[in-house]
């Protein structure tokens, strides 16, 4: 039985340049109509496979773009549909920094949520233009402060490197503002240009200029010694942490457990079943209304390809992936599956071996998903 559970709101206020989340402009969305087709899914959901939680994430898109009203209806329906204990459930809500008003807030807290994530990316005026945030940097002070005079003392910011014209000096001014802000987690992530984004557009006819992979190489390895440093944990590839505010949420992700996605897009992973959600929100409430569950696509894995999952998404954290739990989950060692793909990562010193964990070296965090893509198949 999943104990994490993932909410989609799939609607902004504003489409940066290099978001492909599925998500949509909210102006003149049907978000009432959504809200009710979410609170059917979650009927299902919790009637099909279970009530209890531990985690429980909001994302989107943007979801503090939902009007009061709104945010107390999704929150009702969570409520009514599934249990968790306040005081030791993880309960996270994104948010961007010019989307909070003391009144969301509140509403935020009356409900259980115990953990904001706010969208920053970069605190430089002209890196926020270029990829289409329209906050700024006191919106983030302020928001921060709006939000521990709420009574949120777990508070996640997320950074982004690699921006068109980011330099490492201008990333290391980043990683030196976010520290001033003390909050509980970073999260440091790469510019991926994806499909079906303005960057992809802008990249594909040559009028994206981004850092080399060297200079992005450089700001990686500037944020895991500035924050350790700092008194954060590196405790996956692009995530850091005060002592005990991991995200538990994630970890279910990269631990490869079950979880539950409701919403639009949302995916979901239930006894060995991946589940991906339909994207178009009028589409996804079509298929509520007509009584379907709306799945676009349902694959059961094989033992196989669970067991690739576990290596290449536990990898991404700093402990690595246990020999011992993949014995207890596989009834079988990882060293007679993965052998001979082991063994050329460790003698090339992309992996260790430390304390029962394969883990990737630091050389390994650098080259990840060539270090991934290395058990994909592997006999």
């Amino acid at each position: 039985m999943a104990i994490s559970a993932y909410f989609h709101i799939p609607f902004c206020a504003h489409i940066c340049h290099y978001c492909d989340f599925n998500k949509v402009f909210a102006a003149g969305q049907p978000i009432d109509d959504y809200l009710r087709a979410m609170d059917k899914e979650m009927a299902w959901t919790a009637a099909e496979f279970g009530r209890r939680l531990q985690t429980l994430f909001i994302g989107g898109g943007t979801p503090t773009v939902l009007e009061p009203a709104q945010l107390g209806r999704l929150f009702e329906s969570i409520h009514r549909h599934f249990q968790f204990d306040r005081s030791t459930a993880e309960f996270t809500v994104e948010a961007n920094p010019d989307g909070l008003t003391s009144e969301k807030l509140a509403i935020l807290r009356a409900a259980g949520v115990n953990r904001l994530s706010i969208g920053v990316q970069t605190f430089d005026p002209r890196l926020l233009h270029a990829i289409g945030r329209t906050h700024r940097r006191e919106d983030v002070v302020r928001a921060v402060e709006m939000a521990r005079e709420a009574g949120f003392v777990n508070i996640s910011v997320d950074l982004m490197y690699g921006l068109p014209g980011q330099t490492l000096a201008l990333f290391l001014a980043d990683l030196e503002a976010a520290l001033s802000l003390e909050v509980a987690h970073l999260s440091v992530y790469s510019l991926m240009v994806e499909p079906k984004t303005m960057f992809y557009n802008e990249w594909r006819k040559g009028r994206l200029r981004l850092p080399g992979e060297e200079a992005e190489a450089e700001m990686y390895e500037a944020a895991m010694d500035r924050l350790p440093a700092g008194g954060y944990r590196q405790y996956e590839i692009s995530n850091y942490a005060l002592p005990g505010r991991e995200s538990r949420h994630n970890l279910t992700y990269w631990n490869n457990e079950e979880y539950y996605g409701i919403g639009a897009g949302a995916h979901s992973y239930i006894d060995g079943v991946r589940r991906e959600n339909i994207g178009p929100v009028r589409h996804y409430i079509a298929a509520i209304e007509r009584g379907e569950w709306p799945h676009r696509a349902v694959r059961r894995l094989t033992v196989r390809e669970q067991m690739e999952e576990e290596l290449f998404l536990g990898l991404r954290k700093t402990e690595g992936v246990s020999k011992a739990r993949f014995r207890q989950k596989f009834g079988c060692e990882m060293d007679d599956v993965f052998g001979a793909a082991i063994r050329r990562e460790l003698a090339c010193g992309r992996l260790e071996e430390t304390n029962g964990h394969l883990r990737l070296t630091k050389r390994g965090r650098l080259l990840g998903n060539e270090v991934f893509a290395a058990f994909l198949g592997e006999m």
